[in-house]
C-alpha cells in the first residue's frame, strides 16, 4: 500500500475505558505490552533489525467527537510503527495548542523519529493513565490494516496514554495491527522480562 497525504487522518472515534473496567482482556503476553507503562518505542525496537517511523499526515485539526473536549483544535501525527517492512502500530498523537507552542522545535522536528524518544528521554514529560479499547472489523483502522495486507479477522487491541507537561497534556494512541498482535503472542516470555 502507499499511503498518502490524501487518506490523512485515519482516527476515529473510539471509545477509551479504564483497564479495570473491561471484563475481558487478551491473554498475556499481548495483556502485558497492551498494559506496559515502560516505553513502547523501546519494546518495539527490541524486536526488529530494523524499526521505522512512516508519517501518514501531521497538521492542527478538530479532535474527533470525545477525543479531546477540552480542546477545539489540536495538533494531530498519526504514523505507523515498522519492524522490518512489517507495519505493527498505529499511532494517532493529540498536541495542543499551547503545549505545541512550548515544544514547537521538539514536536515539529520530529519528522521520521518516534515520538516515545523524546517522552521519554526528558523529565518534562510525565506518564500518566493507560486506557484500552478494541476494534471491530469494520473500523476505518482495521480498513487500514487490511489496505497493508493484514488479515484482520478478529478485533483489533489498542492503547491509549496521557503525558504531562507543565499543566498541559498530550495524548497517544497506539493501535496494534494484526501482525503486531500475532508476533507478540509467539514471543518467549524469557524475551518479556527485561
Amino acid at each position: 500500500m502507499t499511503v498518502t497525504r490524501l487518506s490523512f487522518p485515519y482516527g476515529e472515534s473510539i471509545n477509551w475505558v479504564s483497564p479495570d473496567k473491561i471484563t475481558y482482556l487478551p491473554a498475556p503476553p499481548f495483556k502485558d505490552w497492551l498494559l506496559s507503562s515502560s516505553s513502547l518505542t523501546q519494546k518495539l525496537k527490541a524486536q526488529c533489525q530494523q524499526f521505522e517511523v512512516r508519517v501518514l499526515g501531521e497538521d492542527t485539526l478538530s479532535p474527533l467527537t470525545d477525543e479531546y473536549p477540552d480542546h477545539r483544535q489540536v495538533w494531530i501525527r498519526e504514523v505507523l510503527l515498522v519492524l522490518d517492512g512489517v507495519p505493527w502500530i498505529f499511532a494517532r498523537t493529540l498536541i495542543p495548542g499551547r503545549l505545541l507552542a512550548m515544544k514547537q522545535q521538539d514536536f515539529l522536528g520530529l519528522g521520521k523519529r518516534p515520538l516515545g524518544e523524546l517522552l521519554y528521554s526528558k523529565d518534562d514529560f510525565t506518564p500518566g493513565k493507560i486506557e484500552v479499547a478494541h476494534f471491530t472489523a469494520c473500523s476505518k483502522i482495521a480498513k487500514l490494516a487490511a489496505s497493508l495486507n493484514q488479515d484482520v479477522k478478529s478485533s483489533l487491541w489498542g492503547r491509549r496514554r496521557y503525558f504531562s507537561h507543565a499543566k498541559e497534556q498530550l495524548i497517544v494512541s497506539e493501535i496494534f495491527l494484526p501482525a503486531a498482535q500475532q508476533a507478540i503472542e509467539k514471543i518467549p516470555l524469557k524475551q518479556l522480562a527485561y
